[in-house]
């Protein structure tokens, strides 16, 4: 990290890393942006959190980062700390100074912050806790707001506001925390009266993690104590017979209205046991487990309908910035959403870059349109 500024460029914070499962994903997509991000217009600093939530100065660079190796990427602590002050440039521009704490309280300064480009999947990072502290530092960043992350992160809350927006959304079952040790049996009543195959999942996690698919209600019970082993709370959602197809959301900010890109579809495996769906080695450790086909082989008007309901997910939970948006599109004919992802995976191999490239826009140019809509969105209520 250097805190060398040229006065007329944006600096940008890429921070990545974090305290959730997603920890080496973010690494490996911090490494994806950071060698591909345009130094031509930004000013970069890299900051990566631990998985224990330290803010460091990064001591491997993170370019480096890759999957791969013998051992998953991941930020590795520092005697010093790295924090965010707010405010102290002591001017009215939106911009806050980052700074390095030593073991012995020496403070080096290592300049100032623009606009943060939160690389983080999951919890502390994507869930709206980050972003309710850049909001209350006054710094913009680049993605959803305080509700829409939380909002996006919760499967159960998103769900429903899905409903509320008429979008059809599949039969599932919550159990919370609370619900589990007050009345287990009756969780597990509810649970089955979903039809197997049925995917357990905990209901705030992302990258497949904790993920398992029940075929018989006797392994649910399993199922669910891996899930929680992610999160306390749980979501059980009814199999869908139908392809997967996703659907890439860019803008929303200043009341602009949303764009959608093409259209990207995953095939699993080739119907051997191996990957039974989407799961994490699928979709970063085994090239062969899943293709991603874009744009996907549909007709011209069911491609319309999905990028409409795509973008109607995106305003149903007041989306800005990013989003990638997922849907089962069924044997019958049907479409049915599953869930939006408010910083969907974005290693330049990742399908959310892939269907911005498919519909004409490269993995560079992304970056920097994602960038300058969040310098061109307040701070605060809008």
């Amino acid at each position: 990290m250097t805190a060398d500024i040229t006065p007329d460029k944006p600096r940008v914070l890429v921070l990545y890393g974090g305290q959730s499962s997603e920890h080496a994903v973010s690494c490996v997509t911090a490494a994806g942006v950071l060698n591909a991000i345009d130094t031509d217009r930004f000013d970069v600093v890299e900051v990566g959190i631990t998985a224990d939530g330290q803010w460091t100065n990064p001591r491997v660079d993170p370019r480096t980062h890759a999957f791969g190796g013998e051992e998953l990427p991941r930020v590795l602590p520092t005697d010093a700390s790295v924090q965010l002050v707010p405010g102290a440039s002591g001017s009215a521009a939106r911009s806050a100074e980052l700074v390095e704490i030593g073991p012995e309280l020496e403070v080096t300064p290592l300049g100032r912050v623009d606009v943060v480009l939160p690389l983080l999947h999951g919890p502390f990072g994507e869930d709206g806790t980050l972003q309710g502290m850049l909001e209350m530092a006054g710094v913009p960043y680049v993605g959803a707001g305080v509700l829409t992350s939380a909002v996006g992160m919760d499967k159960h809350f998103m769900k429903l506001a899905f409903q509320a927006a008429g979008l059809s959304v599949g039969p599932w079952e919550t159990i919370t925390a609370r619900q589990w040790a007050a009345d287990p049996q009756g969780s597990m009543e509810r649970l089955r009266q979903l039809q197997p195959p049925v995917f357990v999942k905990p209901a705030r996690a992302g990258s497949s993690t904790g993920i398992t698919r029940v075929d018989t209600l006797d392994q649910l019970d399993q199922a669910l104590q891996t899930a929680r082993k992610f999160d306390p709370k749980v979501i059980v959602e009814q199999g869908i017979d139908g392809r997967e197809i996703e659907c890439g959301v860019l803008g929303g900010a200043n009341g602009s209205a949303a764009r959608t890109s093409l259209l990207g579809e995953i095939v699993v495996g080739d119907g051997s046991e191996a990957h039974q769906f989407y799961d994490f080695n699928a979709k970063y450790t085994d090239a062969a487990a899943a293709q991603l086909s874009c744009p996907a082989d549909l007709p011209d008007e069911v491609s319309a309908e999905i990028r409409r309901q795509a973008a109607l997910a995106f305003d149903s939970v007041d989306g800005e910035g990013i989003a990638r948006v997922d849907f089962f599109y069924t044997t019958t004919g049907s479409v049915v959403i599953n869930e939006i992802n408010t910083m969907p995976g974005f290693t330049p191999i990742s399908m959310y870059p892939q269907m911005w490239k498919a519909t004409g826009m490269g993995y560079t140019e992304l970056i920097t349109e994602l960038i300058e809509l969040a310098l061109q969105r307040p701070v605060g209520l809008r």
